[in-house]
């Protein structure tokens, strides 16, 4: 991995575990615990995702075994209770799947799994072919980039854009992750940039601008 931003292709893994709309609950289960994942995209046709089956779409099934909910709470929960008497994918999956795009950055990936409260998204196509999946482990892949290549980035897209001159002198180091700046500029209005900038390099977990300088006019 090189270069920023990430894309969702660069991170996703290829090899899905996946189920067709068909599939009988007890199947789901085996395949779930077979493969130690906790949900799966649902498919139709040539590989098409039609919607994701997870652990919580399967657990009502035992929720509701022993009727213990009152009426009211029932109601209230009609989803549940529904797929509580579902055997197949298609009547205990979650649809339309939340999904994204393999052009997708990093970051956009990211942030739908936050709002839509998901742990992996099912990778698809403009026709929700199914591409991969990207899950939150595979997001924090970018943070095992080595100071070494985090440094030359920094310095090849960062420092020799906004301080191509001789007369600015900047040393980049990166230990863990963060990423130190020091030296002497001729323009510290453009520190902040320059911070923002290599905040925005993949793996990067903190910056400290340690820069001296006077503004010229």
């Amino acid at each position: 991995m090189t270069g920023t931003p990430y894309k969702v292709s660069d991170v996703m893994t290829q090899t899905v575990v996946a189920v067709g709309r068909d599939a009988p609950f007890k199947e789901i289960v085996r395949t779930m615990e077979q493969w130690k994942v906790s949900a799966m995209p649902v498919l139709e046709g040539e590989g098409r995702v039609i919607g994701v089956v997870s652990e919580a779409d399967l657990l009502p099934k035992e929720e509701f075994r022993e009727g213990e909910q009152s009426l009211s709470q029932q109601r209230q929960r009609l989803a549940d209770v529904a797929k509580a008497g579902a055997t197949r994918a298609e009547e205990l999956m979650s649809t339309p799947a939340v999904t994204v795009h393999p052009d997708a950055t990093l970051a956009q990936a990211a942030r739908i799994m936050a709002v839509r409260h998901v742990k992996r998204l099912p990778v698809v196509d403009d026709i929700a072919m199914l591409q991969g999946i990207v899950s939150r482990a595979d997001l924090l892949k970018v943070f095992l980039r080595s100071d070494a290549e985090i440094a030359d980035e920094v310095r090849r897209t960062v420092v020799s854009s906004l301080y191509p001159t001789a007369g600015h002198s900047l040393d980049v180091t990166v230990h863990e992750g963060v990423v130190t700046l020091r030296g002497h500029v001729r323009d510290t209005a453009l520190v902040p940039i320059a911070v923002r900038l290599v905040r925005a390099v993949e793996g990067v977990v903190d910056v400290e601008p340690q820069l001296t300088g006077h503004d010229t006019a």
